[in-house]
């Protein structure tokens, strides 16, 4: 409602109507009192500025005077300019943290979200209704559960190629224990992440993660009665091994909603990290994984609530050199003949802490370890042994040599000298018959036996 050049509300056009009554004598100042909710030396001090300076006396003092602390024409432009530009895509509570840190502006989000509304700028991170659903319980000991799982997305708005980010979080705390990047949703991710989480933090009980390839065989859960009755079991995936040897239960989650404290997190980091790998001008996988690093620890001290209970869940690290040979991925070969093993490709042989070269059984199991860092080892009954790769011609020359040594040598004919007692018997023997006289045989001599 409008008097003039005053405006007034709902509840000043209704205390004008009744001052009016209360001036042409119509109510009293009680009446006037209980319909208005006001004192009745509130209602004198009402008729009083009335008469004295109009209707004017019941807008409100400060109206159309521009506060002392409000936001001035310069910050509302910069704040205009960085959501278009700098900060584009964060919501409003990460563009105050934003400006705080890097630009000195000290403005709430809700100023903010004020301010972008009267320049026409929507967000995105507009809040959703929420689904009627039956939310579990938060684990009560960090370290009891960890969901696991990768988020492939333009991490690096057009700056990179698409990447995809691994990354782990506690149930209990929804404390971020590992994230890393790779090109895709691979084995090495994961492998990444889980070392990350058992050096900083240790061994968790179980980890939560969905039917992945990499996680669970495709063979599935159930064998049938024949491969049963063979005494045959469902294979491990590489991963599966590393969690084995590390004792951790592995839970498949059954839907996307079962996992849904990660789930939210993809959504969050999506919002913040992207804004922060901008800023920092991150272009390339290598930078960016090294950027996770600090950012994990300002997002924790964050958005990390405290456990129920104060005690941990985690088991200790069992050391970085038992790591080492653990978190890897294991292929197994045969040794061939000469005492090597082939391997993408290559061929390698087995060197002792001494750099000898370990000498192998033809057919014998050799475990290959290939570890995050790039390099390549072998477990051979039961011990740790470097590889060293060898030339193909070397492996022939190997293998040659050994088939030799292992082969029986033909035996020669033995020819004695003619000094040798055995043939100075012979030839004694034939020189004495040769030498020997003959005497006639009986029937020669006319019946009479030559004497001997």
């Amino acid at each position: 409602m409008s008097r003039g050049d005053v405006y007034l509300n709902e509840k000043e056009s209704r205390r004008a109507y009744v001052v009016e009554q209360l001036l042409d004598g119509r109510v009293t100042v009680k009446e006037a009192s209980c319909v208005l909710g006001l004192s009745e030396r509130q209602i004198k001090r009402l008729k009083a500025g009335v008469k004295e300076r109009g209707i004017a006396a019941l807008a409100h003092g400060n109206r159309g005077r521009k506060p002392k602390h409000a936001t001035s024409e310069e910050v509302k432009e910069a704040i205009v300019g960085f959501a278009v530009g700098k900060y584009a895509g964060a919501s409003y509570q990460h563009m105050s943290e934003l400006m705080r840190e890097h630009d000195g502006i000290f403005v709430s989000a809700k100023t903010i979200g004020r301010i972008l509304k009267e320049a026409s700028i929507p967000n995105k991170h507009t809040h959703k209704a929420p689904r009627r659903r039956r939310s579990r319980k938060r684990m009560p000991m960090e370290g009891m559960l960890v969901q696991c799982d990768a988020s492939p997305h333009d991490w690096l708005e057009g700056r990179c190629s698409k990447l995809c980010l691994h990354g782990a979080i506690d149930d209990a705390t929804g404390k971020v224990l590992g994230l890393y990047f790779r090109p895709n949703e691979d084995l090495f991710g994961y492998m990444h992440v889980l070392k990350q989480m058992v050096e900083d933090y240790g061994i968790p009980r179980s980890i939560y993660s969905d039917g992945h390839s990499i996680f669970f065989s495709p063979k599935g859960e159930k064998l049938t009665i024949e491969e049963e009755l063979k005494g045959e079991r469902v294979k491990l995936t590489k991963f599966g091994e590393v969690l084995n040897q590390l004792d951790i239960t592995h839970i498949k989650a059954r839907s996307p909603q079962a996992k849904g404290r990660i789930e939210r997190l993809w959504e969050t980091l999506q919002s913040r990290l992207i804004v922060e790998l901008r800023i920092a001008n991150i272009c390339t996988m290598e930078d960016a994984n090294d950027f996770l690093c600090d950012f994990k620890k300002r997002f924790n001290s964050r958005f990390a609530v405290r456990a129920e209970d104060k005690e941990q869940a985690f088991r200790a690290n069992p050391g970085l050199e038992s790591l080492h040979k653990i978190i890897c991925i294991r292929s197994h070969r045969k040794a061939s003949n000469g005492s090597t093993i082939s391997y993408g490709g290559s061929t390698y042989q087995l060197l002792d802490s001494k750099g000898h070269v370990v000498p192998l059984k033809p057919k014998s199991p050799v475990c290959v370890t290939r570890h995050l860092d790039g390099s390549l080892g072998a477990l051979y009954s039961g011990d740790y042994f470097k590889l060293k790769a060898i030339s193909s011609d070397s492996n022939k020359k190997a293998i040659q040599e050994e088939e030799l040594g292992n082969k029986a040598k033909s035996r020669e004919i033995y020819k004695p000298s003619m000094d040798h007692p055995w043939r100075r018997s012979i030839n004694s023997t034939t020189k004495d018959h040769k030498n020997k006289k003959r005497y006639p045989l009986e029937g020669e001599l006319g019946g009479i036996h030559a004497p001997y």
